[in-house]
């Protein structure tokens, strides 16, 4: 017998993610995050690291539940334009649906 399909609701609150590569810079942190400061708005989830693919990198991971699909697009764009970042990839995640 197989178990039964999980399905994410659409309905269900969404969490914007953000993932930035950036030069190892001191100014780049406090640029990515005067964009949401600016607009009231606190990441629910962050984290920054120094390395990984490459060890002159800084990697910024940025999490904002319930956040409007538009404006996730504008911070995309706004990211984009912080001096030193050199990536910005973005996605959605929705919760589980209770069984």
């Amino acid at each position: 017998m197989s178990s039964p399909e999980r399905t994410v609701a659409l309905d269900q609150p969404s969490t914007a993610c953000f993932s930035v590569h950036a030069a190892v810079d001191v100014g780049v942190m406090p640029r990515l995050l005067e964009l949401f400061c600016k607009r009231g708005l606190m990441p629910t989830r962050l984290h920054a690291s120094v390395g990984g693919r490459h060890a002159d990198e800084l990697s910024v991971d940025l999490e904002m539940a319930g956040l409007d699909p538009d404006l996730a697009v504008r911070l995309i764009a706004e990211m984009q334009q912080v001096w030193g970042v050199t990536l910005v990839m973005a996605n959605e995640k929705r919760a589980a649906p209770a069984c």
